[in-house]
C-alpha cells in the first residue's frame, strides 16, 4: 500500500526529480571494500580517514576549525588504495576539528562532503568532526543494561516523537524539544499528572520508537531560537543524532551525549528504545553524501538513466548493491553498539531487498538477541527491483525475524487512511467481522477465517504472530481521534470516546506485536491535519492537559497494557497455540465478534478467558460459554464481579472476561 506521506512530501522534493540525472550503473565494475574501517579511525596519537571513491582520480581532505564558515586550515591528497578506496592519516590528537571531502570524477570537482559514515559532525551535518567516542559517554555509560525483554510478542511499542513528547506549555519539561527533556523525572501537567518520562512508566509500554532521531535535513540547527518541526524523513547523516535536539547543535559532542543519556535513562526506568530508520532514500539526491563521492552508486536507476522514485522523495537506495548493503548493515550495527539501541523501525522497507534485510536481522541478533525488528511491509510507488525480491508485506514469510505492520486491521478497525469518510469495525461498518479477526491472529493461518472476506490480504502474510505489528494509527495520516471525527461527524462525543476505546482495545488483545501512538491514550488531536510532517507545534504538540480531561480514557488503556503484560494468553509466541487456543463463537450478528482463549494451555493464570467486541450502534446480546465468568473490562470500564451466562454488550465496546 501506498504510503501517502510520501506523495506529499514530493512537492518538497520535486525539483530534485526532474532536474537531475542519474546513470545507469553496471555495478560490476565498482570493486567491494571488505574492510571494516571506512570512514574516520581514532586514537590519541593518529586519526586515519578510508573513504570509498572508486571512480574518483583525486580525492582530498579538508581540515577546518568550525563546523560551519571560515577557510581551510589545510588540503590534503589522500592516496588511492585497495577495492575502490582512499585513504590518508593525521598525526596526534586532533579531537574537535572539523573536516570534509571532495573527488575529482570525470575532471570535475564534486561539492565539499562529510563521509557518509561520520559519527560527529557540526551544525546542520554538513561537516564531519573528529571525535574520541570515549569522551562522549555519560557517567555510567558503560554500566547500562537494556531492561529484560523475553519475546517479541512481549513489546508494547509507543511511537513518539521528541519534540512533541515536550514542547507544549503543559508539559512540565524544563528542556523542551530536546532529548535530556525526556529524561527528567517528576514533571506533571498544569492539573498535577505525571507527563514525559514518569508518564511513559506509569502508562506500562515497554518500547519507546522514537521517530528520526539521527541527522536530518530539514531544520536549520543554528536557529535553535526559531520554531521549527519536522517528523525527520529526510536523512542527511545516518550514523549522527539530530543537533536540534541537542542543547548545542554547534558542538558535536553534545549531541552524542544527551542521546546517550536519554537511552541510559529510559533503561534505567524499565524502557527500551527504537529507533525509526530511513535507509531507502536521502533527503538530497544528486548532491547527497553518497552522491558526491560515488555517482549514481548508491542509488537505483530508471531505464532512461534516472534517479528511481519508489519512495515519492526523489531517489531510492539500492540495498541489493554491495556497498549499499554494507553501509546499511555496518550503521545499524553501530547503533546497538555505540548507543545501546534495542530496536529499529524501517521506514518503507518495501524498498530495501529480502537478502539485505535478512542479513542484517541474522547480524544484529548475533549482537543483541532480543533486538525488535519491523518496518513497513510497502512502497510509495514502483521501484527498480523485482517484486519477489522486495521486503513487501506479501512476502513477509520469507523474512527472518522481522515483523510488518497489518494495514489490515488498521484499516479494519478505523477505516481507510485514504478514504478520510470510511468508518471502520469499531465506528460501525458492517463486513470487516473477518478482518477484525485476522488482527486477533495476528495475521497468521487460523482454522476458522475465511480469507476471502479480510480487507487487503486473501491469505495469512505472517507465519508466526512475531511477525505483525499490530496497529491502529501511527504518525501518519490522522490520528485515531481526528480519524473518528471526520468519519463519524453526527456521532455524539461520547460514542466517539467509546469508539476509540474499542479500537486501542481490539489492538491491546489481539496477537501480534502491540503498537501504540504517543498520546492515544488520552485522545489526542492533530487538529484535524492528516499529514503534519512539517506542521508547527501547535499542530504536533501533545498537549498533556488532555490527560486530566480523559482520565478515564488514560486509566482503561493502562488497565489493558497491564493486563497483557500478566497474561501471556494475549502474547502468544507460536501460530500453532493461535490456532489451537483461539476459538472464535459463531455468530452472525454484524459488527460483532467474540472468542475465547485456552489460557490453561498457554500456562496462565486465566484458565478460560472470552472477549467480545460490539462495533455496532446498537446493543447486543450474546450467549457466553458455561461456567461463572469473572470480569475483567465491561463496555470499555474495568469492572470488577460475575457476570450471567447471557450478557448484552453496550455500542462500540469491548468486554474481557476470565474464569480461574
Amino acid at each position: 500500500m501506498i504510503n501517502w506521506k510520501r506523495i506529499t512530501l514530493t512537492s518538497t522534493y520535486l525539483s530534485w526529480f526532474f532536474v537531475t540525472s542519474a546513470q545507469r550503473i553496471d555495478v560490476a565494475l565498482y570493486p567491494v571494500y571488505t574492510g571494516n574501517d571506512l570512514g574516520l579511525t581514532y586514537s590519541p596519537e593518529r586519526s586515519s580517514f578510508r573513504i570509498y571513491a572508486p571512480t574518483a582520480k583525486q580525492v582530498q581532505l579538508l581540515l577546518y576549525t568550525e563546523g560551519s564558515g571560515g577557510s581551510p586550515l589545510t588540503t590534503l591528497e589522500l592516496n588511492k588504495a585497495e577495492q575502490g578506496t582512499w585513504t590518508t592519516s593525521l598525526t596526534g590528537d586532533r579531537v574537535g576539528i572539523f573536516y570534509t571531502f571532495r573527488a575529482n570524477i570525470d575532471g570535475k570537482w564534486m561539492a565539499e562532503v562529510p563521509d557518509p559514515y561520520a559519527t560527529c559532525v557540526g551544525v546542520n551535518g554538513k561537516r564531519a568532526m573528529i571525535v574520541n567516542l570515549e569522551a562522549t559517554n555519560p557517567s555510567g555509560w558503560k554500566q547500562d543494561r537494556s531492561p529484560a525483554f523475553a519475546h517479541a510478542t512481549d513489546a508494547i511499542l509507543y511511537e513518539l516523537h521528541v519534540r512533541d513528547a515536550s514542547i507544549h506549555a503543559s508539559s512540565g519539561i524544563q528542556k523542551k524539544g530536546k532529548f535530556i527533556g525526556l529524561t527528567e523525572s517528576k514533571t506533571k501537567s498544569p492539573q498535577g499528572l505525571s507527563t514525559g518520562l514518569d508518564h511513559l512508566k506509569e502508562l506500562g509500554i515497554t518500547h519507546v520508537h522514537l521517530l528520526p532521531s539521527y541527522d536530518y535535513n530539514s531544520v536549520d540547527e543554528s536557529k535553535p531560537e526559531v520554531p521549527q518541526f519536522n517528523w525527520g524523513y529526510d536523512p542527511l547523516n545516518y550514523n549522527v543524532p539530530e543537533g536540534s535536539y541537542a542543547t548545542n547543535a554547534k558542538d558535536g559532542v553534545t549531541r552524542i551525549r544527551e542521546f546517550k543519556q536519554l537511552i541510559k535513562t529510559f533503561h534505567e526506568n524499565g524502557l527500551r528504545i527504537v529507533m525509526d530508520v530511513v535507509y531507502n532514500h536521502t533527503a538530497l539526491t544528486q548532491d547527497s553524501y553518497f552522491n558526491q563521492l560515488v555517482p549514481g552508486y548508491y542509488y537505483r536507476q530508471t531505464n532512461d538513466g534516472g534517479f528511481s522514485n519508489g519512495t515519492a522523495c526523489g531517489n531510492e537506495t539500492a540495498s541489493e548493491r554491495q556497498m549499499m548493503r554494507k553501509f546499511m548493515l555496518e550503521s545499524l550495527k553501530y547503533w546497538v553498539e555505540e548507543y545501546h539501541v534495542d530496536g529499529f523501525r524501517f521506514d518503507l522497507m518495501g524498498v530495501h531487498d529480502i537478502e539485505t534485510m535478512n542479513i542484517i536481522s541474522e547480524e544484529l541478533h548475533k549482537i543483541k538477541p532480543d533486538i525488535l525488528l519491523y518496518g513497513e511491509g510497502w512502497t510509495a510507488g514502483p521501484v527498480q527491483l523485482s517484486e519477489d525480491k522486495q521486503a513487501l508485506k506479501k512476502n513477509a514469510a520469507r523474512l527472518t525475524d522481522i515483523a510488518v505492520f497489518s494495514d489490515d486491521i488498521r484499516d479494519g478497525i478505523k477505516g481507510s487512511v485514504f478514504d478520510h469518510a470510511e468508518r471502520g469495525f469499531a465506528s460501525g461498518l458492517a463486513g470487516m467481522e473477518e478482518t477484525i479477526k485476522f488482527g486477533v491472529v495476528a495475521a497468521c493461518q487460523h482454522p476458522q477465517l475465511d480469507y476471502t472476506k479480510i480487507k487487503y490480504a486473501k491469505a495469512p502474510f505472517a507465519t508466526q504472530p512475531h511477525h505483525t505489528v499490530t496497529y491502529c494509527e501511527c504518525h501518519d495520516n490522522h490520528v485515531l481521534w481526528d480519524k473518528l471525527a471526520i468519519s463519524m461527524p453526527d456521532a455524539p462525543e461520547e460514542d466517539r470516546m467509546n469508539m476509540h476505546q474499542l479500537a486501542l482495545s481490539i489492538v491491546l488483545t489481539s496477537q501480534g506485536i502491540s503498537f501504540l501512538h504517543a498520546g492515544t491514550e488520552f485522545l489526542r488531536s492533530k487538529k484535524g491535519v492528516e499529514n503534519s510532517y512539517n506542521a508547527p507545534d501547535s499542530i504536533n504538540a501533545i498537549d498533556w492537559s488532555l490527560k486530566e480531561k480523559n482520565i478515564k480514557v488514560f486509566n482503561y488503556v493502562k488497565a489493558l497494557i497491564k493486563m497483557r503484560k500478566e497474561h501471556p494468553a494475549f502474547r502468544m509466541t507460536d501460530a500453532k497455540q493461535l490456532s489451537t487456543n483461539i476459538q472464535f463463537d459463531k455468530t452472525s450478528t454484524p459488527g460483532v465478534v467474540s472468542y475465547g482463549i485456552n489460557g490453561a494451555a498457554l500456562g496462565d493464570s486465566w484458565k478460560k478467558i472470552w472477549v467480545g467486541y460490539n462495533g455496532s450502534a446498537g446493543q447486543q446480546t450474546v450467549t457466553l460459554p458455561a461456567g461463572n465468568w469473572q470480569v475483567f473490562a465491561k463496555d470499555n470500564e474495568v469492572q470488577k464481579g460475575k457476570t450471567k451466562k447471557v450478557s448484552v454488550l453496550k455500542p462500540y465496546s469491548c468486554t474481557i472476561l476470565y474464569q480461574q
